[in-house]
């Protein structure tokens, strides 16, 4: 039988919490809700030992803001769609990784669009392994979907808290909501080397090195990055590996 995807819901009022269930039973019997909670407190307990794959948010709670709970994590591995009545949050929303935003009251349409659009999210929004078939290419989700990239078209990544951003050999950017360190675990077996706390780079693109107590690299989109001092013997011997 096919694993049901697990789904939270966070809001304090009964209402708004029973039409999210009714919603879900009717629309996506796929999708299993396993826990319901109305408060912070209720939320972080179980988000601290559970991983849903969706996440139902609503952003006013009766003890603190959404906001206030995903502060709590460093990372939180579900897809949020945050639930509000006021429009002013959206930006918010947007920074802590929102897979969509819905605002009360919904309307049946938005939420069955907002769910399959994150239902298309959890398929694709996982690096593809080394020793793929298909290794060559990485999916990185982004609010709108995927993007499928080619690995040896990323020319850097760059940290911005618990974002990062690629660059592309297009000179196109893609800000992905995840952080710096998930995608240096996955890309070191791809020619990729961390110079910087900032900085994850492509090696296949690095065109010259500048001596200095960290030095400084300019990649082929002629952006010019500092090596950390911590990082420099090691970096100056992954290029003397180099064929």
């Amino acid at each position: 039988m096919k694993t049901k995807i697990q789904a939270c819901i966070i809001d304090d009022e009964q209402d708004g919490r029973d039409y999210i269930a009714l919603l879900l039973q009717n629309e996506f019997p796929e999708i299993e809700i396993v826990f319901q909670a109305t408060s912070i407190e209720e939320a972080y307990i179980y988000l601290s030992k559970n991983s849903p794959g969706i996440l139902f948010l609503d952003i006013q709670l009766k003890d603190g803001t959404a906001f206030d709970l995903l502060s709590k994590f460093k990372l939180l591995d579900s897809q949020i769609i945050f639930i509000t009545a006021f429009e002013n949050f959206a930006i918010q929303a947007i920074k802590n990784g929102a897979a969509d935003y819905l605002l009360k009251p919904i309307k049946k349409i938005d939420f069955i669009i907002a769910v399959n659009k994150t239902l298309e999210n959890i398929k694709k929004n996982k690096i593809i392994p080394a020793g793929s078939s298909k290794k060559n290419k990485i999916s990185l989700p982004t609010l709108q979907g995927f993007k499928l990239t080619d690995i040896g078209d990323i020319i850097r990544c760059e940290a911005d808290s618990s974002y990062t951003t690629f660059y592309l050999t297009d000179k196109t950017k893609i800000i992905v909501s995840k952080t710096l360190h998930e995608f240096e675990e996955l890309l070191t077996d791809y020619n990729f080397f961390r110079i910087h706390h900032k900085h994850l780079i492509n090696l296949s693109h690095l065109k010259e090195y500048i001596k200095g107590k960290g030095g400084q690299v300019i990649m082929t989109d002629n952006s010019v990055l500092d090596v950390s001092v911590r990082k420099k013997n090691d970096f100056l011997s992954n290029i003397e590996q180099m064929d």
